[in-house]
C-alpha cells in the first residue's frame, strides 16, 4: 500500500510539473540512497547526465509556465511529457527501497507495466485539471495569477514529492488539499470573470 502511495504521490507531481519529481527520484538515490534505492533495472534515472538534462528542462519550465499565454501553450505540449514522466515516477519509485517502504519487491513483481500505467494515468488527471484552471484564472485576472499560481503548484510539486518518499501516508492529505486548492481557484476565477462581465451600470449600482 505505501508503495502505490509513494507513487501516487510522485505521479500527481508529475501532473504539475513534469520535472520535479524526476529530479528528486533522481537527486535522492544518486545523493541519499538511504533515503531512496532504485532498483538496478531504474538507476538511469540517478545518473548525472539525466540528473543535469532533466534540471536543464525544469528551468526551461519554470520560465515558460510563469508568462500569461505561454503558459497555456506549454500546457498543450506538456500534454504527453507529464503523463510519461508520471510513469516513470510510478514505475521506479513503487519498486525502490525507501525510508518507508523497505521491501517493495512483490507489489508489481506480476505486473509490472501496471504502475507505469497507472502513474500516467494519475499525472494526466492532474494536468487536466491545471490545464483548465490555469486560463481561467489568467482571464479573470488579465494573467496577473500566472506566476503566482505556477509558483504554488511548483512548491506543491516539491513538497508533495518529498512526502512521497518520507511519509507515503501524507499524500492522501496532500492529494485532498490539491483538489480543494483546484477547485477553489476555479471557483474564484468563474467568479470574478461573472462580475468582470456584468453591465457597468450594475456594477456602478452596487457600488
Amino acid at each position: 500500500m505505501l508503495e502505490a502511495l509513494t507513487g501516487a504521490g510522485l505521479a500527481a507531481a508529475a501532473g504539475m510539473n513534469a520535472y520535479i519529481p524526476l529530479l528528486v527520484v533522481g537527486l535522492a538515490d544518486r545523493l541519499f540512497p538511504g533515503l531512496l534505492a532504485l532498483p538496478e533495472s531504474w538507476a538511469w534515472l540517478s545518473s548525472w547526465w539525466v540528473i543535469g538534462i532533466v534540471a536543464v528542462l525544469l528551468v526551461v519550465e519554470v520560465v515558460a509556465d510563469k508568462v500569461p499565454a505561454v503558459d497555456s501553450v506549454n500546457d498543450v505540449l506538456q500534454t504527453l511529457v507529464r503523463p510519461a514522466a508520471g510513469g516513470l515516477v510510478f514505475g521506479s519509485s513503487s519498486t525502490a527501497s525507501t525510508v518507508a517502504v523497505t521491501d517493495p519487491a512483490e507489489f508489481f513483481a506480476s505486473n509490472q507495466w501496471v504502475p507505469i500505467v497507472v502513474g500516467a494515468v494519475i499525472a494526466l488527471a492532474v494536468h487536466a485539471g491545471k490545464a483548465t484552471v490555469r486560463p481561467a484564472a489568467n482571464a479573470a485576472t488579465a494573467g496577473a495569477a500566472a506566476p503566482v499560481v505556477s509558483t504554488v503548484e511548483d512548491v506543491s510539486a516539491i513538497g508533495l514529492s518529498l512526502v512521497a518518499i518520507v511519509a507515503p501516508i501524507l499524500v492522501i492529505l496532500g492529494l485532498l488539499v490539491l483538489a480543494l486548492l483546484a477547485w477553489w481557484l476555479r471557483r474564484t476565477a468563474r467568479r470574478r470573470r461573472r462580475a468582470d462581465l456584468r453591465p457597468a451600470t450594475e456594477r456602478a449600482a452596487d457600488g
